[in-house]
C-alpha cells in the first residue's frame, strides 16, 4: 500500500497542516469538509505539497521531519515559491 505525506496550506489564515494517509483525495475531501478537529477552522485548505511512500513507516518519518524546527523551515521556503507573499506559521 502508498502512502502520502502532505503538506496544506489555508489562503485565508496563512497557516499550514502536515499530514500521512493512504488516499490524499479523500484526506483533502476530509479536511475542507470540516471533519477534522484542528483544521476545520482555518478551511479551506489547498494542498501545497505531496510526497508518496511505499511503507507506512517512512511516511511517518518523513512527517514527523515536517513538524520538526528543520522541517518547518524547508516548509516556509517551499511557500515562498509557491505561495509568494506568505508568511506561513
Amino acid at each position: 500500500m502508498k502512502y502520502f505525506v502532505y503538506i496544506l496550506y489555508s489562503e485565508n489564515y496563512k497557516k499550514t497542516y502536515v499530514g500521512f494517509t493512504n488516499n490524499l483525495e479523500r484526506r483533502l475531501k476530509e479536511h475542507n469538509a470540516g471533519r477534522s478537529k484542528y483544521t476545520k477552522r482555518y478551511s479551506p485548505w489547498r494542498l501545497v505539497y505531496s510526497e508518496e511512500f511505499q511503507n507506512e513507516i517512512e511516511a511517518r518519518l518523513k512527517e514527523k521531519y515536517f513538524k520538526s524546527a528543520a522541517g518547518r523551515r524547508k516548509i516556509k521556503k517551499l511557500l515562498l515559491n509557491i505561495c509568494p507573499g506568505s508568511s506561513a506559521g
